[in-house]
């Protein structure tokens, strides 16, 4: 697996098709085989609305500037008051030139 590098930024996540709230992200990009790109890293929103949607499935967030990834918690349990959370990203990840180091 090769490191890629990282990027960041702001979106919104949404469940199927409703919309859960704002989100900042900032995720590591990894090449896993040719032409195959996986990410993982940090979502941050307010604590009390992590904890509402940290249990869910088909969680989706749609960045500002316009990728649809696929997020899936990589933690079992969240700690009491957190506001940042690690996730295991999928979709529509940057191509391998496009990811800052």
């Amino acid at each position: 697996m090769q490191y890629l590098g990282g990027i960041r930024g702001a979106g919104v996540l949404k469940s199927r098709d409703e919309t859960l709230a704002r989100a900042d992200y900032d995720f590591d990009g990894f090449l896993r085989r040719p032409g195959e790109v996986t990410g993982s890293g940090e979502i941050r929103m307010p604590a009390d609305v992590l904890r509402e949607v940290f249990a869910r499935g088909d969680l989706h967030l749609l960045t500002d500037d316009g990728r649809l990834l696929s997020l899936r918690f990589s933690e079992k349990e969240l700690p009491p008051a957190s506001d940042s959370a690690h996730v295991d990203v999928a979709g529509d990840l940057p191509r391998q030139s496009e990811w800052r180091h």
